[in-house]
C-alpha cells in the first residue's frame, strides 16, 4: 500500500497542548517535533545518522541559500536533496521570504514578487511565489512552505497589514503553483503560512484568507523577529485558535527551549530554529537548568557531563572540562559535539513534551521545567 500523501492525526490533547502524527511519503513526524535546521544541505557539524539518533523526524532545508548554491536545478539534477545530503526522511523547505527579508536594502518588493543582490557575490535574483514553489518542487521538499513577505517588528499597523495582504494574494499564487505540480504536488504538502505581526485582528484576516484558500498545514509567521518572548506568547495565545483545528501549525524560527515549552502549552505542532546547532558552534550548550558557555572559566576542571540526566553520547562520555578545552581551543570536535548534545536535547524535551500530553500532565512538566530551566543565567 502506498503510504498517504499528507495526514495528520491528533492522539492526545492536555489543554490545548496536542500530542499527533504528520503521515507523509518518506515518514511520519511525531507532533510536537522539533526540526533541526540543514541550511546548506547539512544540519552543520552533523552526520545525517546523527541527526536521526537525536530522535528527529524532520530537519528543513533553506531554499534561499540552496538556490544560490548549489543551485536547485543541479541538486534535481544529482536526484534531489534527499539523495544529495544523505537524509531519506521527511525535509521541510522554507519558502526563502524570511533571508530575503534579512538583505534589507538589498530587496526590492513588488506585486510580483521579490529582486535582490545575492549575499555572496551581489548576482541578481529574482524570486516569485511562482519560482519559489518550483524550487521547492525542484528540490524534491516533503513539505513546501508559500512564498511570503515578512516585516520586522515593531512596524507601523499600515506596514504589517499591507504585508500580510500582500502574503495572502502571493498565497494563492503559491497554492495555484504547487497545484500545477503534477507529481510531486501528488507526493508533497503545502503549508500557508500567517501572518499579522501583533495584532489579533490583522491575524484573523489572514487566517480567515489562507483557510478558504486551504492548506494542509498553517504556519504562524512573523514572529521572533525582536518582538520578545511575552509578546509573542501573548500573540498565539490567539493566533492558534483562528487556525484549523485539523491540521498541523507550525511556528517558524522558534526558538529557545522555554519559548517552545510555552508554544506548546497553546497548541502549537512544529518548531524550527537554528539556535541548537549555531550555539553549539559558539560554545554554548543547553542543559535542564539552562544554558551554559563552556567558555567559562569555571569549566575547565569541571569533571561533570554538560547535563547528568541527557541520554546523548556526549554526555556518555565527555565532561565539561574536555569540552571546555575543546571549545576554548576553536577545535572542530568541540563545535560537532557541542552540536549533538544541543540538538539531543531539544529533541529529548519533545518526547518530554509528547508524553507529557498523553498522560495528561504537561502543565505540571513545563512548570517543573520552566522553573528550573531559568535557575541559571546564561
Amino acid at each position: 500500500m502506498t503510504p498517504p500523501r499528507f495526514a495528520f492525526t491528533i492522539a492526545a490533547t492536555d489543554g490545548a497542548a496536542r500530542r499527533g502524527t504528520i503521515a507523509l511519503r518518506r515518514g511520519t513526524i511525531r507532533t510536537p517535533a522539533f526540526m533541526p535546521v540543514g541550511t546548506a544541505a547539512t544540519v552543520k557539524a552533523m552526520r545525517p545518522a546523527e541527526v536521526r539518533a537525536s530522535g528527529a523526524d524532520i530537519i528543513l532545508g533553506n531554499t534561499y541559500h540552496l538556490m544560490l548554491r548549489p543551485t536547485a536545478e543541479r541538486i534535481a539534477r544529482l536526484g534531489g536533496l534527499h539523495k544529495f545530503m544523505g537524509w531519506e526522511h521527511p525535509i521541510l523547505t522554507d519558502s526563502g521570504g524570511y533571508q530575503v527579508m534579512s538583505l534589507g536594502s538589498l530587496t526590492k518588493i513588488t506585486e510580483e514578487g521579490v529582486t535582490f543582490a545575492s549575499h555572496r557575490d551581489g548576482s541578481k535574483h529574482a524570486v516569485t511565489p511562482e519560482r519559489s514553489i518550483e524550487i521547492q518542487r525542484l528540490l524534491g521538499s516533503d513539505i513546501v512552505m508559500a512564498f511570503d513577505e515578512l516585516v520586522a517588528l515593531p512596524g507601523t499597523h499600515e506596514a504589517v497589514a499591507s504585508a500580510m495582504r500582500r502574503s495572502m494574494r502571493w498565497a494563492k499564487r503559491s497554492r495555484d503553483g504547487f497545484d500545477s505540480g503534477g507529481a510531486h504536488a501528488e507526493a508533497s504538502a503545502i503549508f500557508g503560512i500567517q501572518q499579522g505581526g501583533l495584532d489579533e485582528a490583522l491575524r484573523g484576516e489572514s487566517a480567515a484568507a489562507l483557510t478558504e484558500i486551504g492548506f494542509d498545514g498553517y504556519a504562524i509567521g512573523g514572529l521572533a523577529v525582536g518582538e520578545g518572548q511575552a509578546a509573542m506568547l501573548g500573540v498565539l495565545d490567539f493566533a492558534c485558535a483562528q487556525l484549523p483545528a485539523d491540521r498541523p501549525r507550525y511556528l517558524m524560527g522558534v526558538g529557545k527551549p522555554d519559548d517552545i515549552v510555552g508554544a506548546v502549552l497553546r497548541g502549537v505542532d512544529m518548531f524550527d530554529c537554528v539556535l541548537p546547532t549555531r550555539s553549539g558552534r559558539t560554545g554554548q550548550a543547553f542543559t535542564r537548568d539552562g544554558p551554559i558557555n563552556l567558555r567559562n572559566a569555571k569549566f575547565v576542571e569541571d569533571q561533570a557531563p554538560l547535563d547528568g540526566e541527557c541520554p546523548c553520547p556526549v554526555c556518555a562520555t565527555a565532561s565539561r572540562a574536555y569540552l571546555s578545552h575543546l571549545v576554548r581551543s576553536d577545535e572542530i570536535l568541540g563545535a560537532m559535539l557541542m552540536t549533538e548534545h544541543n540538538v539531543w536535547f531539544y529533541e529529548t524535551l519533545m518526547a518530554d513534551l509528547r508524553g507529557a500530553i498523553g498522560e495528561g500532565r504537561v502543565k505540571v512538566f513545563a512548570a517543573k521545567f520552566l522553573a528550573r530551566y531559568s535557575s541559571l543565567s546564561p
